[in-house]
C-alpha cells in the first residue's frame, strides 16, 4: 500500500518523499489508519519493519497548530540511542511542520541544558523512562496536556527494569488519553500493562513477528575452545564486510575484543552501557559514517541502534535470552536485500543451546566450517583478478602510456611489466591475512582415509581449585608440544585435574612434552587418564568452557618449562598465531590472541 492511498497531511506526505519512502510496510498499513483514529494500539513487529514511522506520523498529525507550548505527544524508548533516534526520525517527517517542536530528554546529558530547551517549549517529547522521571520530579516537564504516550520497545523496556518507572509515568498523565505500545514480544508483563492502562487496545500483528527473517542465511561455527577470537579474525578476513555487527553478551568481552580486533587491523568499535554518552556518541557516528566497519556491542547497548545497510551479525557469544537471537540477526537482510548471520559455538552444551533456538525461532541455521586460510587467499586472489578484468580498458591517459612507453622502450617486456603490477596486487591483497588456521575440533576431523581419529584421554594434574581455565590448558598444550590447537580435543576441567582428548599416536609426545612443566605458576605432572581411578570420580567436573572463577580469560595462558625437549616432527606451529615458541622457552609468559 502506498502511502497516498491514505489520508494524510500535505505536510507529511511531502516529508515522507524527501525521506525516500513509498510503500508502507505491513506494520504501517496496519497501524497508522487505526492511530489516526485515536484508538489504543498494541503494535507487535520485529525491530526495523518502519515503527517509528507507524506511530510517529498520527502523533504528529494530531497536534494542531495552536498546541505549540503543551507537551501533547510523550514517546518512552529503552535506550539513549533509541531515544534519539526517534526523535529524528520525528523531526524528519515534521519538516513541513513548524508549529511540531520534537525535543529529546535522556540520562548522561546536561540536565540544565534539557531544562533549559523544556523551558522554550516543545510539544513532543522523546525520552528513557528514568530521565522522564527525573524532569516530573523536578515539575520542569509537565504532562497536564498530554493527549498521547506511545511505549517503544516496550518488552526491552521491562527487560531492563524500568516497569516501575513505566507505572508512575503512566499513572500521573490524564486518564483520557491515547496509550500506544509497541513491543517485538508479548511477554506476561506487558499484557498487564496494556489490561490495566489501555482502553479497548487493538491488536496489530504483523506476520514475521513470530518467526525469523526469512532472508536472511544463517549459519553456525563449530570452534575449538579458546579459538573464538582467531576464529571470528578469519572470518571478517574471509567475507570482508562493509558493514557488520558484533555481538557479545557481556561489556567486558565487547572491550577485549575491541582491542583484539584493533590489533590486527580491523577497524572495529565498541558499545556498551558503561560507556559515557559522548563516547556512546563517537562510537555510532564512526559507524554511520563508514569510518569503522565492525561494530562490537552488547545485547542492551544495540536495542537502540537503528542502522540500515549491515552486511553480516556475527554472535560472538550465543544470546542468553532465545528472544535476543531475533533481535540480533534482525540487523541484517533490511529492505529486501539478502543479510548472513553466523553464530560462533563451542562445545556440547553451546551446540545444543543453538539447536534449540533454531528451533524455537522456526529458523534452519547451518553448519559451515571455518575457512582456511588457504581459502581466504585463493578467494582474494579471484576478487584481484576479478578487479583487473573489470578494470581493463582501451584507451588509456596519456601519463599511464607514456610510462609504459618509456618501460618497453627500457628493454622491459609487456609480460614482466604486467606481472610485476599483478603480484604487487596480490601482495596487498593478501598483506593482512592472518598467518594461522582455525582448527576444527578433534571430534569433527578425520584421516586421510576418512576414518575418524582415535583418541585417548590424558590426566594433568591442575583443575579448578589451581584457577585453571580451559584455554589456560590448551595454551600450554600448544606451547610445550609446537602441535597445532586443532590437535587436541575436548577439555574438561575437575577440581584437582583436567582431562583432554589427544590423537592416540602422539600421547606419549604429549605427556613427555607437558611433564615437569608449569600452568600458570603451577608444577604438573601429566599421564595416561584412568578410567577406573575411584578418587577421580569424587572429583567436580566443570564443562562450562572459557570461563574461570566468573572472569573471561579467553586469550591468556601461562606455561613454563625449562628442559623441555621438542620433537622436531611434532612441532607445527601453524595452528597457534604462527608465533614461535622457542625463543620463549625457560620462563613465564602471557600471550595474547
Amino acid at each position: 500500500m502506498n502511502f497516498n492511498d491514505i489520508n494524510l497531511s500535505n505536510e507529511i506526505v511531502q516529508a515522507i518523499q524527501d525521506m525516500g519512502f513509498t510503500e508502507m510496510t505491513e506494520i504501517q498499513y496496519k497501524s497508522i489508519p487505526l492511530l489516526l483514529q485515536g484508538k489504543d494500539v498494541i503494535g507487535r513487529s520485529n525491530t526495523g519493519t518502519g515503527k517509528t514511522v507507524a506511530f510517529g506520523i498520527p502523533a504528529i498529525m494530531n497536534i494542531h497548530q495552536d498546541d505549540c507550548q503543551d507537551v501533547k505527544t510523550l514517546i518512552l524508548c529503552p535506550t539513549r540511542e533509541l531515544a534519539i533516534q526517534c526523535c529524528d526520525e520525528i523531526k524528519k517527517l515534521s519538516k513541513y511542520m513548524k508549529w511540531i517542536k520534537p525535543y529529546v530528554v535522556y540520562g548522561g546529558a546536561s540536565m540544565e541544558n534539557q531544562i533549559r530547551q523544556l523551558k522554550r517549549g516543545a510539544n513532543v517529547i522523546v525520552g528513557t523512562p528514568g530521565r522522564v522521571i527525573d524532569h516530573i520530579n523536578r515539575r520542569t516537564l509537565k504532562l497536564g496536556c498530554l493527549s498521547c504516550i506511545i511505549l517503544d520497545e516496550a518488552d526491552e523496556m521491562l527487560n531492563m527494569g524500568f516497569r516501575e518507572d513505566i507505572e508512575t509515568i503512566l499513572e500521573s498523565v490524564p486518564k483520557e488519553r491515547q496509550t500506544v505500545l509497541f513491543s517485538a514480544t508479548m511477554p506476561k508483563a506487558i499484557l498487564d500493562i496494556t489490561t490495566q492502562y489501555q482502553k479497548d487496545p487493538i491488536i496489530v500483528k504483523t506476520e514475521n513477528s513470530e518467526k525469523s527473517v526469512d532472508n536472511i542465511e544463517q549459519y553456525w561455527f563449530d570452534v575449538p575452545m579458546g579459538r573464538k577470537t582467531d576464529a571470528l579474525i578469519m572470518l571478517l578476513f574471509a567475507y570482508s564486510p562493509k558493514s557488520a555487527m558484533i555481538f557479545c553478551n557481556t561489556k567486558k568481552t565487547v572491550d577485549e575484543l575491541t582491542d583484539a580486533l584493533l590489533s590486527k587491523g580491523i577497524n572495529a568499535v565498541g558499545l556498551h552501557g558503561d560507556m559515557k554518552q559522548m563516547q556512546r556518541t563517537q562510537v555510532m557516528n564512526s559507524f554511520k559514517k563508514g569510518n569503522s566497519s565492525v561494530l562490537i556491542a552488547t545485547d542492551v547497548a544495540a536495542r537502540g541502534i537503528d542502522v540500515d545497510g549491515i552486511d553480516v551479525v556475527f554472535n560472538y557469544d550465543i544470546p542468553q535470552d532465545i528472544e535476543y537471537y531475533t533481535h540480533r540477526i534482525g540487523r541484517t537482510g533490511r529492505a529486501g536485500r539478502l543479510g548472513k548471520a553466523y553464530t560462533l559455538v563451542t562445545g556440547r552444551k553451546q551446540v545444543y543451546a543453538l539447536k534449540d533456538i533454531a528451533r524455537l525461532v522456526k529458523a534452519n541455521i547451518k553448519e559451515i566450517s571455518i575457512p582456511t586460510r588457504k581459502q581466504v587467499c585463493e578467494n582474494r586472489c579471484l576478487d584481484a583478478m576479478n578487479k583487473i578484468s573489470s578494470n581493463l580498458k582501451t584507451t588509456y591517459d596519456t601519463n599511464t602510456t607514456s610510462i609504459y612507453n618509456q618501460l618497453i622502450e627500457s628493454g622491459l617486456k609487456a609480460e614482466d611489466i604486467a606481472l610485476s603490477l599483478i603480484d604487487n596486487l596480490i601482495s596487498e591483497e593478501l598483506s593482512n591475512v592472518p598467518e594461522f588456521d582455525v582448527p576444527q575440533p578433534l571430534r569433527n576431523r578425520k584421516n586421510s582415509d576418512g576414518s575418524n581419529v582415535k583418541t585417548v584421554k590424558i590426566d594433568i594434574s591442575v583443575g579448578r581449585n589451581h584457577k585453571i581455565a580451559p584455554n589456560f590448558i590448551l595454551g600450554a598444550l600448544v606451547d610445550a608440544t609446537g602441535l597445532s590447537g586443532k590437535n587436541f580435543g575436548k577439555i574438561d576441567i575437575f577440581d584437582s585435574h583436567t582431562t583432554v582428548e589427544v590423537p592416540k599416536d602422539s600421547q606419549e609426545f604429549v605427556i613427555d612434552s607437558m611433564s615437569g612443566g608449569k600452568i600458570n605458576g603451577n608444577k604438573v605432572t601429566v599421564k595416561l587418564y584412568d578410567y577406573k581411578s575411584k578418587d577421580r570420580d569424587k572429583d567436580r567436573k566443570y564443562s562450562n568452557r572459557g570461563k574461570s572463577n566468573g572472569k573471561r580469560s579467553d586469550n591468556f595462558y601461562s606455561f613454563d618449562k625449562s628442559n623441555s625437549k621438542r620433537n622436531d616432527k611434532h612441532s607445527n606451529r601453524h595452528g597457534h598465531h604462527g608465533n614461535k615458541s622457542s625463543s620463549r622457552r625457560g620462563k613465564n609468559y602471557n600471550s595474547k590472541g
